[in-house]
């Protein structure tokens, strides 16, 4: 039955039947789980911190060596929401010809199952009177799938350090993932005059205005040179509102933007290309006027091919697998890249089960021989990481 509790696969499907979507019933329930079920492995430490109300962040702690980096897991407890489409129950966790089914199967509570697998493995062989070469960590953290606030107070708390090796177990399709693009959110408003549609040059068209702008834009980002590892920057306009009546000049827009960088670009130097954008389109509208605001701003993190966790997991994967891991960046970000950003951790990477694809998707699955392999991996890195001599 211990056993039982902590096996990956079953762990998943226990934490898939908890409800805790963001925004919805957020992580309560699977943080108040986690305590109880970290709380029974002998000489473990569990603290618990609210972020927000009513959520709060989970962290386990392993004693072992404090002058060596400490190992640690950083494992979102949201998801998204449900959404429309499903066929299946999305907290149901049904298992059907090798996949379980649910609303984050991949993302990431067959990650978070993973990690506290073999952070219990690590656990009981500690209690069995082996001594553990680093310190080892399992941080549950809120809100990865709005704002990341989850891991800027891990941060803040000193829960993670920038010595420390941080691995969180989103879905990477197999790979090792160490890099990702920048992230930055603009909210730009327009202003203009109405008139009637009939005498458009009474008025200034705010809509018109904002088109300018968006084209701009989105031929600058274009021409932006690629990144040998993360490719190109995009941009993606996500949200638009705007006017009256078809029949009305337009005296407002509103537009959200999210862009996706790669170095050198950051958000200062997208900063600029929204200005040069406003300033142009102030030209070819005139009586308009424009503004924005920065509403997010995450730095890109690049990889760093002398990473000692770079290594510890690329032979983890190899021992366990038979192959070597194939290293590329993540496509999105993460609360690992939050730490790489704000701390200068170069020691920051994903690995887990399932596949991006599947993720904020209806009918979302995992394979469970995926989990069965991540799983063994994590074990294999706490055997050579940890007690590895």
């Amino acid at each position: 039955m211990v056993e039982k509790i902590w096996s990956a696969a079953a762990l998943t499907k226990e934490l898939i039947r908890i409800d805790s979507t963001n925004p919805g019933s957020c992580e309560g329930a699977v943080g108040e789980l986690l305590s109880r079920r970290l709380s029974l492995l002998p000489g473990v430490k569990v603290e618990t911190e609210e972020v927000l109300p009513g959520r709060f962040n989970v962290k386990a702690e392993l004693p072992g060596n404090p002058d060596k980096p400490a190992l640690v897991w950083i494992c979102h407890m949201d998801t998204v929401v449900v959404g429309d489409g499903w066929k299946r129950n999305p907290f149901g966790a049904e298992e059907e010809d090798g996949r379980i089914y649910g609303r984050g199967a991949c993302d990431m509570k067959s990650g978070l199952a993973c990690a506290l697998s073999a952070f219990a493995y690590a656990a009981k062989r500690a209690a069995a009177g082996e001594q553990p070469g680093r310190r080892v960590v399992f941080v549950g953290s809120v809100d990865e799938e709005d704002f990341m606030r989850g891991a800027e107070a891990a941060i803040r708390a000193g829960w993670v350090r920038q010595t420390d090796w941080v691995l969180d177990t989103e879905p990477t399709n197999g790979q090792i993932q160490v890099a990702h693009k920048g992230r930055s959110w603009f909210e730009v408003t327009v202003t203009g005059c109405t008139a009637h549609a009939s005498m458009p040059w009474k008025g200034a068209d705010a809509i018109a205005a904002m088109a300018e702008i968006i084209r701009s834009v989105r031929l600058s980002i274009a021409e932006l040179e690629p990144h040998p590892d993360l490719g190109t920057s995009t941009v993606t306009f996500g949200q638009i509102v705007g006017g009256y009546r078809p029949y009305v000049v337009p005296d407002s827009c509103k537009v959200w933007i999210d862009m996706r960088l790669t170095p050198p670009t950051d958000t200062e130097a997208a900063r600029r290309i929204l200005e040069a954008a406003m300033e142009d389109a102030m030209r070819e509208v005139p009586g308009i006027t424009a503004s924005y605001e920065i509403t997010g701003s995450r730095p890109y993190v690049e990889k760093h091919e002398d990473s000692p966790l770079l290594k510890q997991l690329g032979d983890a994967c190899a021992a366990a697998t038979g192959e070597a891991a194939v290293v590329k960046p993540f496509p999105g970000y993460t609360d690992t890249a939050v730490i790489a950003g704000i701390l200068g951790n170069e020691n920051c990477m994903s690995y887990g089960p399932g596949s991006l694809a599947q993720a904020h998707k209806p009918d979302e699955f995992v394979e469970t021989a995926d989990i069965l392999r991540c799983e063994q991996v994590l074990k294999t890195l706490v055997d050579q990481a940890v007690f590895g001599g």
